[in-house]
């Protein structure tokens, strides 16, 4: 297959915790041909899509680690699979590209959907399943904020837009900054926040599951360090390999039906105290933890899955030729697989 990877610019990559590089290994070891480019890097012409693409060719030790080759253009209709995964916030610049990208849909495999990623605000769309989510509300209403905060003993304040635990504040009853950090995080009432009620087990951890087409390919536990209550990975949180449990089941037997019909096919939820906190669809991360840590080959899964998904698109009638075919068999050399992923 060919595919690209619409991402930021290779000096973003860091080969260890990357989930868009580890993608792109995982792809080009099954034998595919991999490009890269960036948002920018697209144009319409005549009403086709072109990317200005460079051959990936990965080395984990190199200082440009994409090791990237020279530029060719390549119209995205005649691609396998386009994988969209520039970093969050979903801002204009994000808008644009789902729109642009809308345009071939329909000839490509594009994951996740552009029309999902634009439905799927990654702070708002965890409201869709009010039985698995912790008290919510959403308001730029300083007054109504506080009372939740008083109601819930605690809570957390979010931006809508926000990501990687930028913004988030922990607002408490009786703290006399409460209205000075609700202020602040509305904009004096003028922007809406995201408010949750607090909960302590996020101490113990709070869990990111990756899902793969509704199904949990695993999950990692990140946990807090020192007096910082975030537990991203991007602040300093720790990382562990762990199962999934009753409460992380029932939430993905809920979101699943809901997922596939957005096309939110490659998904990171986080999950604390039994109770969804956010749907990652940008650009999830977690899988290179995942393979380091567990040992096992979840980025191969997701190659496998997009090899059957984009031959399927080109499946004739039944008892017709088929216009390609994908060997799904593979054999994992697991001395291949580094320890920090």
């Amino acid at each position: 297959m060919d595919v690209v990877v619409v991402m930021d610019g290779p000096e973003s990559v860091a080969p260890a915790t990357d989930t868009s590089f580890g993608l792109a290994v995982a792809a080009i070891e099954r034998g595919h041909r991999c490009w890269h480019c960036t948002p920018a890097d697209l144009s319409v012409v005549d009403g086709s899509v072109w990317a200005r693409v460079r051959a990936i060719r990965p080395d984990a030790e190199a200082i440009n680690p994409l090791g990237l080759g020279g530029p060719t253009d390549v119209d995205l209709g005649t691609v396998d699979v386009v994988l969209v995964r520039p970093d969050p916030p979903f801002d204009q610049k994000y808008l644009h590209l789902t729109l642009v990208l809308d345009l071939v849909a329909d000839a490509t495999l594009v994951v996740n959907s552009p029309r999902g990623l634009r439905q799927a605000n990654e702070k708002l769309y965890a409201l869709r399943f009010p039985d698995v989510t912790p008290p919510t509300v959403v308001t730029a209403d300083r007054d109504r904020l506080l009372a939740f905060a008083v109601a819930q003993e605690a809570a957390v304040v979010k931006p809508i837009d926000g990501h990687g635990g930028r913004g988030v504040l922990v607002v408490r009853p009786g703290d006399e900054n409460a209205a000075s950090i609700l202020d602040t995080a509305t904009v004096r009432g003028t922007v809406p926040v995201v408010a949750q009620r607090y909960l302590p087990g996020v101490r113990e951890g709070d869990k990111r599951i990756l899902l793969l087409d509704g199904e949990p390919l695993g999950a990692i536990l990140r946990r807090p360090t020192g007096d910082d209550f975030r537990a991203n990975i991007c602040v300093g949180g720790d990382v562990e390999a762990v199962e999934l449990d009753d409460d992380d089941r029932r939430i993905v037997d809920v979101m699943a039906p809901t997922l596939r019909a957005d096309g939110l096919h490659f998904v990171g939820i986080d999950v604390v105290e039994g109770h969804l906190t956010e749907v990652n669809v940008t650009s999830p991360t977690g899988l290179r933890q995942l393979c380091g840590l567990s040992g096992t080959r979840p980025d191969l899964e997701v190659i496998l899955w997009l090899e059957r998904r984009a031959a399927g698109r080109f499946e004739p009638a039944a008892g017709g030729p088929t216009l390609r075919s994908v060997e799904t068999d593979v054999r994992v050399d697991e001395s291949a697989v580094s320890p920090d992923g």
